[in-house]
């Protein structure tokens, strides 16, 4: 009978550690599964949150704004009037360009001022550099209205050429030819043609 109680003692303590391993393995399969499918979160040491970005809302920084030229007519004389044109520039003369196409489509219902240049002129080459101006037109220009009609368009081309550099050099060109002669009356023009030379050889 000892025995049998002896032996029963036995088989219970071994059932009891059989079981506490299965629970210990079983406990540490389970930490391992759950480590696995959580991946470990990375470490934020300075504990910053990272904002996200904003977007940019500064204006270029090669935006220009070159000025169109009108005639204006005053008491004594006609006065040539500036008008701004902003442009975000991407080419050396995209600003010049898109100043002269704004004056050869003519005044805007806005404007103060009028124009002289004929109609169907067209911008044929422009290029500004080493304080020189070169711009080409249609032979467009060159038709119709008496000496100060050729005198102000003129004075409209050498303003806005020069609008982002007073100082520049202007040589117009008619068909990728040098103007020298314009209109049926017969204006020469001495080229190159500066601001201070418009304005003490071709007065308006």
């Amino acid at each position: 009978m000892k025995d049998q109680q002896g032996s029963n003692r036995i088989s219970s303590g071994a059932i009891a550690a059989v079981s506490a391993v299965v629970v210990a393995v079983g406990g540490g399969v389970a930490w391992f599964t759950t480590q696995s499918s959580n991946p470990p979160t990375p470490s934020n040491p300075s504990g910053r949150i990272a904002e996200p970005a904003q977007p940019s809302t500064r204006q270029p920084a090669n935006e220009q704004t070159p000025n169109v030229y009108w005639l204006r007519p005053t008491d004594k004389s006609v006065a040539l009037v500036p008008q701004p044109v902003r442009v975000a520039s991407i080419r050396p003369n995209q600003p010049l360009e898109a100043a002269f196409q704004s004056l050869l489509a003519g005044p805007p219902a806005e404007a103060t001022g009028s124009t002289t240049i004929p109609k169907g002129t067209k911008l044929l080459g422009l290029k500004s550099e080493n304080d020189e101006v070169h711009v080409n037109l249609s032979e467009d220009f060159t038709s119709g209205g008496g000496s100060t009609s050729m005198i102000g368009r003129v004075g409209q081309v050498v303003y806005t050429a020069t609008s982002l550099n007073p100082k520049a050099k202007v040589y117009i060109d008619v068909n990728g030819k040098p103007l020298d002669v314009l209109g049926g009356e017969g204006v020469e023009l001495q080229q190159p043609l500066t601001r201070e030379s418009f304005e003490k050889n071709y007065p308006l």
